[in-house]
């Protein structure tokens, strides 16, 4: 079929003109979708049933959720090992717990680790540079890998082994396959560690590791909030901290 030139001409002004509205009508979609509000709270906190953990048998979920959001490495190498959220055994954790009678399960049993976001962080304390520093509004022990020096003064000043130095370059070690974009990685000479995923509360969503725990093992929210699921745990449950005598403060809580 053929057809005539000024036919041709305005057949290629509509075509031309579809291509042009194209992004920005996918942009107007976009736009409408329902935005998802930042949670916002005072103090956030996490409570850990260890229970509920120890009969999820050998699971990783929540580390593995933790270490894909933020393109944490893996060199297979307990030395340059870098962690966010990790497991030790309890004993470990919690070695001030001196007790012959401790049930054995729970002594033998591994404990989900992270940072505590302390109310009295030494980390912040120490740090020439502020490249850690705990955030006024909602009190999570933030961290600036643009500003740190790799001094490791924070490394040094944290009692509970929450932060980790990259003695190595970390981007070769990351999956290309588990890369996520939306996430800076870090550099080698640098100190990272847990935050509570501030970038996920700032998109409405809760931290990695809650959203992937199916035994429901974690609990996040603000302690200020009465209301709030943690409120209510930590008034009906008896909890325990790490090392409370250090007057850290620390705000990560385990139902034992």
């Amino acid at each position: 079929m053929k057809i005539s030139r000024r036919q041709f001409i305005a057949t290629s002004g509509l075509a031309s003109l579809g291509l042009m509205l194209d992004k920005p009508a996918k942009a107007l979609a976009k736009a409408d979708l329902p935005q998802k509000r930042p949670l916002v709270g005072k103090r956030w906190a996490m409570v850990v049933d260890l229970k509920k953990c120890h009969e999820q048998e050998n699971c990783t979920k929540c580390i593995e959720a933790c270490h894909h959001e933020h393109n944490v490495p893996d060199f297979d190498n307990p030395k340059d090992e870098i962690k966010w959220v990790w497991k030790e055994g309890f004993e470990h954790a919690f070695h001030e717990q001196d007790n012959p009678f401790l049930n054995e399960e729970l002594k033998h049993s591994p404990t989900l680790l992270m940072c505590n976001h302390c109310d009295e962080p030494p980390c912040t304390h120490v740090c020439p540079t502020k490249a850690t520093w705990k955030r006024e509004e909602d009190g999570i022990v933030m961290m600036d890998w643009h500003r740190c020096i790799g001094c490791r003064y924070c490394v040094a000043a944290c009692p509970y082994g929450s932060r980790s130095f990259n003695y190595r370059d970390p981007r070769p070690f990351i999956s290309e396959s588990e890369f996520n974009q939306d996430y800076p990685t870090r550099m080698r000479g640098v100190v990272e560690k847990c935050t509570f995923c501030e970038e996920r509360l700032a998109k409405g969503e809760l931290p990695a590791c809650v959203e992937a725990c199916e035994a429901h093992a974690l609990v996040f929210g603000d302690l200020e909030d009465p209301n709030s699921e943690i409120r209510h745990i930590l008034e009906e449950r008896f909890t325990i901290r790490r090392k409370p005598a250090l007057g850290t403060q620390p705000e990560v809580y385990y139902i034992v």
